[in-house]
């Protein structure tokens, strides 16, 4: 039939092929296996191909069906996401395999990534120099900078979204995941939006001005922030207050989490969080930094000797798992009470299932949260994954919106 056409970055009429996605059924293909991850309007399940044996990402998008519709994702931004995918051949980011495409649904074939996330690797070591650490960013720095050549800003760059290809590979591979907000940035085209991680956005989205691939460096500087402290720059206590401290680029480095850090690794922040995206460091410049790439072997040895607050990255990583699950039992007690029917029985077992969300999740940790979730009704179910992706606390693996 011919519509099954292998994505290659170096042939460019299977990518005209693939200009309508392949119609046939993506189970006469691939073996497909339990979930990976999930989110509002997609799921992320473990795959094999049949023909070769090999090992993939299914990601399931819903499609919208009309435009009066909240429930999908729109066709035009999944059209988006795979146009963008299709461009990328790199060994840190996320490859595309195959697309396919039924009534309801859009299925990418993608990369198996399954290390898990950067920052819970970093949080289990028992130490780490900020050598070791610049190693990891460099990884970053040369994914976003292929990115930023081809004019493609990424614009959801945070810890949840840096993964590791396998968590027992010699050296840990990093790869970037989840494409569904990057934009190609034409020049002369000016784009605006509202949208990403409040923690991670940079003050030209908080304040709806004309954004490009520059945003994505200031969230390399929040991330950098994060993983030499173990606090957050700009976290608030309400996403208002949050907005605010970014817009207004208020941030410190308290002695309190930055007593072991080099003066260059704070330069290396100071100059990405700058408010102008003219000012702030473009990727080249950010890769070639004395703290990325040392000048001499006076910065080298500088940087051997200078850790990672490895202690509060832990708390950090604790306290962000946490926060999520929180958010999670609360929707879940909300709509446990919202949809289940009020009739004695039913009402007694709304309750039920109100503690086991509640005790599963004490802990914060994320197989008791799945747990939680499974317990809940049939019916309910997929409104309660719903909020918790509205809530934040869905894995991105592969990119699960």
């Amino acid at each position: 039939m011919g519509c099954r056409v292998p994505i290659s970055a170096d042939d460019s009429e299977a990518r005209d092929a693939m200009a309508e996605f392949c119609r046939l059924k993506v189970e006469d293909f691939y073996d497909i296996h339990g979930v990976l991850g999930s989110g509002q309007f997609a799921v992320v399940k473990k795959c094999c191909e049949k023909k070769s044996g090999l090992e993939f990402a299914a990601k399931f998008i819903k499609k919208r069906r009309s435009r009066s519709s909240r429930r999908g994702v729109v066709p035009e931004d999944i059209k988006r996401e795979v146009s963008i995918l299709r461009e990328l051949r790199h060994p840190n980011i996320i490859s595309l395999h195959e697309v396919y495409e039924n009534d309801t649904d859009v299925t990418l074939i993608l990369e198996l990534v399954s290390g898990g996330e950067l920052f819970d690797f970093l949080a289990h070591k028992e130490s780490l120099s900020e050598d070791e650490a610049t190693e990891f960013l460099k990884q970053i720095l040369d994914g976003v900078s292929y990115l930023h050549c081809r004019r493609i800003a990424h614009f959801d760059l945070k810890p949840e979204n840096i993964m590791l290809l396998e968590n027992r590979a010699p050296k840990a591979h990093v790869k970037i995941i989840d494409f569904g907000l990057a934009q190609s940035i034409v020049d002369g085209v000016e784009f605006r939006h509202i949208f990403g991680t409040p923690e991670f956005v940079a003050p030209e989205i908080v304040n709806y001005e004309p954004l490009g691939v520059q945003a994505d460096m200031w969230s390399i500087g929040v991330m950098t922030y994060i993983l030499l402290s173990g606090a957050s720059p700009f976290l608030g206590d309400t996403k208002e207050e949050t907005l605010s401290n970014i817009s207004a680029v208020e941030y410190k480095f308290d002695e309190e989490y930055f007593k072991q850090t080099s003066a260059l690794a704070k330069n290396f922040i100071q100059r990405l969080l700058l408010k102008s995206p003219k000012e702030r460091m473009n990727v080249e410049e950010a890769i070639h930094h004395p703290w990325i790439k040392p000048k001499d072997k006076h910065q080298l040895l500088h940087r051997k000797l200078s850790f990672i607050n490895l202690e509060n990255l832990k708390s950090f990583n604790a306290r962000r798992k946490w926060r999520l699950s929180l958010r999670v039992v609360r929707l879940c007690n909300q709509l446990s009470r919202a949809h289940m029917p009020k009739a004695g029985t039913e009402q007694n077992h709304a309750s039920c299932t109100t503690h086991m969300v509640d005790s599963d999740c004490a802990s914060g940790d994320e197989d008791g949260l799945t747990m939680a979730l499974d317990r809940l009704p049939r019916e309910t179910r997929a409104v309660h994954m719903d909020a918790c992706d509205e809530a934040g606390a869905q894995p991105s693996l592969n990119g699960a919106r």
